[in-house]
C-alpha cells in the first residue's frame, strides 16, 4: 500500500471537502447489548448476524481492524463542563529562555517528553499551527483562477489566520514543481478555461522568523520553515513512487531516500514562472540569506523546520541540506506531524551524526507514519538491507482513544491522520497511557475543520471549515460571481521579490 492512498486521503482540501462521502467509515460489528451508553455513529446496513459473518469472510473483520489501529469502543464520559465555549482557548506565553538549550539547543530533549514539558507542548502546538496554516491559506478551488497558490499575500496570512500571537513575520513563499508529465485535463479542470496562476507549479509553505518581542521569549532568534502536505494531483503522483534513491546532499554515500519526495524538492521548471528554481534551492537561499544577516547582528540562530505528512518528509530532506549548508552553531531542529517514513538507516544516522533533532510527533491509530515499509521496517541492519526504510529521531505517540471528545470505535482514516486532530491530542498529552489532561485549552471545534470525529454531544457540524457560499459573492450588478483577489493577494514572483527585505533591513 503506498503513501499516497492515505497522504491524499489525508488532505482536508483534496478528498474531505471534495469527496465527504470517503472520510469516515464506521466498521463495528452490531451490537446486541441494549445498555451501551453511546451509540455509533454508524451501524452495519444488516443486522443479520450470518450476512455480516459473510461478508467479514469468517473472520471478525471489525476486531482485526480495530486491534490494528488501536480503536476501542468502550465509552468514556465527555468533562463534565460544557461550557467550552466560554473559556480561553489560549495559555499564558512564559518566559523560556532559560529552556533555549533543551527545546532549541542542542540539549538532547527525550527528557522533556515523558512526561511531556508545558514550555515544550505549547512549542510544539506552535509549529503544528505554522504547519496548519498551509493548508488553510491553500487555494483549492478548482474554478479559481489563482488555483494552486496561496490565498493571502506574504504579509497578510500570519494576521489572516489568527497568528499574530506567535510573533512571527514571513519572509518567503515556497513553491515546487513534478518532473512527472500530468495530462492536461488532470493539471486544468475544464471549467477553468484560462489561468492567472501557474499549473505545473504549487505553493509548498514558507518562511517565517521570530519578531523581537518573541526572540526575547525563547532566547534566541529563530527561523521556521513550514512545509504543506499532499494536496494536488501532481503531488499525490509523486507519493507513488516508493522506490529510494541517493541523497545529493549527504556526505555518505549509503545515504538514501524515497525518490518521489526528493523529486518534489529538488525538481524546477523553465516554463513555470515560480519554479525557476527548485524548494530547496528557493528555501537554502532564504536560510543563508537570514542566518548571514541576523548573525552579523551577533545574535544566536536556531533553524525550526515543520510539517505534516508529505511536509513533514519535505523537512527531513530541508533539515539534511540544512546542515550541510548552514554555519555549525545553528542549531537545526525538525518538528513533524503524521509524517512518512523517508530514508534508510545510512540517512537517520548521518543526521543523527550531524546534530538534527528530530521530533516526530505520530498517532497511534494514523496508517502514514507505517509507510513506506510496512513489511521490512526499523531494526533492519547491515549488509543487505541498505534499501530499508526507517524512521528518524524521537517520537511522541498519541493516542486517539485518549480523548474523550472523540468517537469511540470508528475507523476514520482520513480524521486519524488529520493535523488539526494531532494538535488537539497534543494539546491533552500529559504522560503515556494516562487520560487526557484536564487543562487542555485548544479549541476542540477545530478537529471538526475537516472531519467529523468528534462526538455527536458536543453538537459540532462535521468539515464546518469553509469559505460562505464557497467564495462566491455579488457584484455591483447583484450577479453571483467569485470575487477578485486584493493586489496584495495576488502571486507575482516579480512582487515576491521586490517585497523581500534586503539583508541591510531589520525584521522584528
Amino acid at each position: 500500500m503506498s503513501i499516497a492512498s492515505f497522504s491524499a486521503i489525508s488532505s482536508h482540501e483534496l478528498f474531505i471537502r471534495r469527496k465527504r462521502q470517503f472520510v469516515t467509515r464506521a466498521i463495528q460489528k452490531p451490537s446486541t447489548s441494549t445498555t451501551s451508553t453511546e451509540q455509533l455513529p454508524i451501524q452495519p446496513e444488516s443486522d443479520d448476524h450470518h450476512s455480516w459473518r459473510a461478508i467479514s469472510g469468517g473472520l471478525n473483520l471489525p476486531s482485526t481492524i480495530s486491534n490494528l489501529l488501536h480503536l476501542s469502543a468502550a465509552p468514556k464520559a465527555l468533562p463534565v463542563s460544557f461550557d467550552h465555549d466560554q473559556t480561553p482557548i489560549f495559555s499564558p506565553k512564559e518566559d523560556i529562555c532559560s529552556l533555549r538549550s533543551a527545546i532549541h539547543g542542542p540539549v538532547d530533549w527525550s527528557p522533556l517528553l515523558d512526561p511531556l514539558h508545558p514550555s515544550l507542548r505549547r512549542e510544539i502546538l506552535k509549529y503544528g499551527e505554522f504547519a496548519q496554516a498551509t493548508y488553510d491559506a491553500f487555494d483549492n478551488n478548482p474554478v479559481s483562477e489563482y488555483h494552486g497558490c496561496s490565498l493571502y499575500g506574504r504579509s497578510r496570512l500570519v494576521p489572516l489566520l489568527g497568528l499574530s500571537r506567535h510573533g512571527y513575520s514571513v519572509t518567503k513563499y515556497l513553491y515546487a514543481t513534478s518532473h512527472i508529465d500530468l495530462p492536461q485535463w488532470l493539471l486544468r479542470p475544464l471549467l477553468r478555461s484560462e489561468s492567472r496562476w501557474c499549473d505545473e507549479s504549487n505553493w509548498m509553505g514558507f518562511v517565517a522568523v521570530s519578531g523581537e518581542a518573541e526572540t526575547r521569549r525563547i532566547g534566541l532568534r529563530d527561523i521556521t520553515v513550514a512545509w504543506r502536505g499532499t494536496v494536488s494531483p501532481s503531488e499525490w503522483l509523486e507519493d507513488v513512487q516508493s522506490r529510494l534513491e541517493p541523497l545529493p546532499c549527504a556526505d555518505d554515500d549509503g545515504a538514501l531516500v524515497e525518490k518521489g519526495f526528493l523529486s518534489l524538492y529538488t525538481s524546477r521548471s523553465q516554463s513555470s514562472r515560480f519554479t525557476h528554481s527548485s524548494a530547496s534551492e528557493q528555501v537554502m537561499r532564504e536560510l543563508l540569506r537570514l542566518v548571514e544577516f541576523y548573525k552579523n547582528k551577533g545574535e544566536e540562530v536556531s533553524v525550526t523546520i515543520t510539517g505534516h505528512s508529505l511536509g513533514g518528509a519535505l523537512a527531513l530532506l530541508n533539515a539534511a541540506e540544512a546542515v550541510s549548508l548552514l554555519p555549525a552553531d545553528v542549531r537545526i531542529t525538525v518538528i513533524s506531524f503524521g509524517a512518512p517514513r523517508v530514508g534508510n538507516q545510512v540517512f537517520g544516522d548521518m543526521l543523527k551524526r550531524r546534530g538534527v533533532k528530530v521530533l516526530r510527533v505520530v498517532t497511534k491509530q494514523d496508517v502514514v507514519p507505517k509507510v513506506p515499509g510496512v513489511v521490512f521496517n526499523e531494526g533492519r541492519k547491515g549488509k543487505g538491507w541498505e534499501w530499508v526504510y526507517t524512521h528518524v529521531g524521537d517520537e511522541l505517540t498519541l493516542d486517539v482513544g485518549a480523548s474523550p471528545y472523540l468517537k469511540r470505535g470508528v475507523v476514520d482514516i482520513a480524521g486519524f491522520h488529520a493535523l488539526e486532530t494531532y494538535l488537539h491530542l497534543v494539546d491533552g498529552f500529559e504522560r503515556a497511557e494516562c487520560r487526557f489532561r484536564a487543562g487542555a485549552r485548544r479549541d476542540v471545534a477545530l478537529v471538526n475543520k475537516a472531519t467529523g470525529l468528534l462526538r455527536e454531544e458536543l453538537r459540532i457540524p462535521a468539515c464546518w471549515y469553509q469559505p460562505e457560499n464557497k467564495g462566491m459573492v455579488r457584484n455591483e450588478f447583484g450577479r453571483w460571481v467569485l470575487p477578485r483577489r486584493d493586489p496584495e493577494d495576488i502571486p507575482s514572483p516579480c512582487a515576491e521579490e521586490k517585497l523581500i527585505p534586503s539583508s541591510s533591513s531589520s525584521y522584528s
